[in-house]
């Protein structure tokens, strides 16, 4: 379901953006707009989607128009032209006291700059968006210190701004921003401004949130590594307009044009290859409930193949047997499969990254299992199939 609708949005900053907006529209570069006019066009025709509880990530180098963009969305800044459409409202059809409403209800924003009072302790910062709504003492409290915990800052309340670290802050800053229970986070660089260990302990700290809370993101950062690894989809941006949109694997293995594949040539490929990317399906299976060690055998002589994942009555793995202890069964005369198989073995979920499935291959020659939310078996992974992988993309084995 879409959340977020932009339809040819543009932002034309200066005194004459119609002329310069007449000027976009016949093509018109906009090095000429600026010098005929003097206007700038910050965001330039820009259209895309954000579903319900997606993490869309708009990135670019500074210039691109990214932070103008996201502050149109909620019209911080007034768009020029085209439309914004939030669960099927169009925002710019707002009056002041509409939009006022409309943004108390629906958005929750994170600035780089953690934009904390240093006179107010840290559960007051949190409650100063609802003491805007004029919620309830006992309810702007009890919304403050669950917000603080879902970041890690329980216990922290009393403390000032100026007692914590900067991580601890943004912590605090997004607290602020979650307390509101909105639909919507727009977070603008907001872990741009941390050192680089603590900015990866937000970045996971965002992503353990997000599958708890499901909200709807639109996170801005000029940091590909940071979009690769936050987004759903990527929107990368130059000179104010879309230049490419797509998953983090699109982006990388298929650039728009030269100026995206420029943009991506330096990253690792190992840490966005999935393990859903690599896998492949399984060329048989057995079932506990009705295999014993004879057609497990067979399967396995039948596909070429020295070891076979097990399967539940739900469908679920529950384990994985050799050929020779299989064998040695047949020998005794057992029907039994269960003795045969191994319970103890790793499984990885489809959005493992490649870089997490090396360790786990090394040293083991049978396959890993990629398994759903249900650990219900969706394919399988071997070693010469990851380097294979890698290979073909243009990364290094």
């Amino acid at each position: 379901m879409e959340k977020i609708i932009l339809k040819n949005v543009t932002k034309v900053f200066g005194d004459n953006p119609k002329k310069a907006l007449a000027m976009l529209k016949e093509g018109k570069a906009k090095d000429e707009i600026q010098a005929k006019t003097g206007a700038v066009i910050g965001v330039d025709n820009v259209s895309f989607s954000v579903d319900e509880g997606e993490i869309v990530v708009v990135m670019g180098l500074s210039g691109s128009g990214k932070s103008t963009l996201v502050r149109c969305i909620n019209r911080l800044f007034e768009p020029t032209s085209g439309e914004i459409i939030v669960d099927g409202q169009d925002v710019r059809k707002l009056n002041t006291d509409q939009l006022r409403e409309f943004r108390r209800e629906k958005f929750g924003m994170v600035f780089q700059n953690f934009a904390l009072f240093p006179h107010r302790t840290v559960v007051h910062n949190v409650e100063f968006g609802l003491e805007i709504q004029n919620a309830d003492k006992t309810v702007r409290r009890e919304k403050a210190d669950k917000a603080l915990e879902l970041v890690g800052l329980k216990g922290w309340g009393e403390k000032f701004p100026s007692e914590l670290s900067g991580g601890m802050q943004q912590r605090v800053g997004l607290a602020r921003a979650l307390a509101l229970d909105p639909d919507i986070l727009l977070m603008d660089e907001a872990f741009s401004a941390l050192d680089p260990l603590i900015r990866r302990d937000m970045q996971d700290e965002l992503i353990s949130l997000q599958q708890s809370m499901r909200k709807t993101i639109v996170f801005i950062s000029h940091d590909l590594d940071e979009a690769l690894k936050l987004g759903d989809r990527i929107v990368l941006m130059k000179d104010g307009a879309v230049v490419q949109i797509g998953t983090p694997e699109d982006i990388l293995m298929k650039p728009s044009n030269e100026y995206v594949a420029k943009f991506v040539e330096e990253v690792d490929i190992t840490k966005v290859l999935t393990a859903e990317s690599i896998m492949k399906k399984s060329q048989d299976v057995a079932y506990l409930s009705t295999d014993g060690p004879r057609a497990a055998m067979r399967k396995m002589k039948n596909n070429a193949i020295a070891s076979l994942f097990v399967l539940d009555k739900q469908g679920k793995v529950h384990g994985i047997v050799f050929a020779d202890e299989v064998a040695k069964l047949i020998e005794k005369g057992e029907k039994d499969l269960d003795q045969a198989i191994v319970k103890d073995i790793a499984t990885v979920s489809p959005d493992t990254p490649a870089s997490e499935l090396f360790p786990l291959l090394q040293g083991i020659s049978h396959p890993v299992a990629v398994v759903d939310e249900n650990h219900k078996l969706k394919g399988i992974i071997v070693k010469g199939l990851l380097m294979a992988a890698i290979a073909e993309r243009g990364g290094n084995v």
